[in-house]
C-alpha cells in the first residue's frame, strides 16, 4: 500500500549535504528531536490562542513539513554517525507522540469557528497515538517496528497540511469537517489493526 512514507528514501537523499553539515558541527540526533517536538508545542500553542485566524493555519503545512524534515535528519545523524542510543530511540517515539498531540489537539480550538466539533479531533488523536503505539509493539513480537500505512506519520502531516491550507486560503468550512476528521481516524484504526497483522506475520 503506497503512502507517503515511501518518499522518505529520496527526502533523506536531498537531506543528506544538511545532516552532513549538521554533523561536522556537533550536532546530536537528540538535540533534532528534541527541536522537532519543541517546534510543535510552540507551534500548536500559536494556533489555539490566535483561533479565528484563517491564515493562522497555514502554520500547519509549514510546521508539518519542517517537523517531517527534522524527523528525517534525527533518524539520519543517528544511522549514519553513530548516535544510535536507547535513549535516544525513547526520545524519538516519545517525541512523535508528543508532537502529535500537540499540532493535533490545537486543531479543537483553531477549527471551532469553522463549524469543526472537538470530539472528532480528539477521536483522530487518539487513533494517532494508538497507530504509534501498534507499530512499537511490532518490535516486542519480532516483527520490527512497523511504518506501514494508510495513515502512518508522514500521511497523517500530508492530509492535515492540505485540510488546514485550504481552509486558510478560503475553503468555506462546516459539518464536513467532523467528516474528514473521523474518515481519517477510521483509516488510521485501519493502519494500526493492518501495522499489527503484518507485525504477527513476520514475527512467526
Amino acid at each position: 500500500m503506497v503512502t507517503v512514507y515511501d518518499l522518505k528514501p529520496r527526502f533523506q537523499a536531498l537531506l543528506r549535504p544538511f545532516v552532513r553539515q549538521l554533523a561536522a558541527n556537533g550536532v546530536t540526533a537528540n538535540q533534532v528531536t528534541l527541536a522537532a517536538a519543541l517546534l510543535s508545542l510552540v507551534a500548536g500553542a500559536a494556533v489555539a490562542v490566535v483561533a479565528g485566524v484563517r491564515l493562522s493555519l497555514l502554520l500547519y503545512p509549514a510546521v508539518l513539513f519542517i517537523r517531517m524534515a527534522l524527523n528525517a535528519v534525527d533518524g539520519m545523524l543517528a544511522r549514519e554517525y553513530g548516535q544510535k542510543s536507547r535513549l535516544g530511540a525513547i526520545f524519538n517515539e516519545v517525541g512523535d507522540v508528543v508532537s502529535d498531540a500537540a499540532l493535533y489537539l490545537a486543531l479543537v480550538p483553531a477549527l471551532a469557528p469553522f463549524g469543526a466539533h472537538g470530539w472528532p479531533i480528539v477521536v483522530f488523536v487518539l487513533m494517532a497515538i494508538l497507530t504509534e503505539f501498534v507499530g512499537i509493539l511490532g518490535v516486542t513480537v519480532g516483527g520490527g517496528r512497523r511504518y506501514d500505512g494508510p495513515m502512518g506519520k508522514s500521511d497523517r502531516a500530508a492530509a492535515i497540511g492540505l485540510l488546514a491550507f485550504c481552509l486558510a486560503l478560503g475553503l468555506p468550512g462546516g459539518a464536513w469537517l467532523d467528516g474528514v476528521m473521523l474518515l481519517l481516524s477510521a483509516l488510521a484504526l485501519f493502519t494500526a489493526y493492518r501495522r499489527a497483522r503484518l507485525a504477527l506475520e513476520v514475527g512467526k
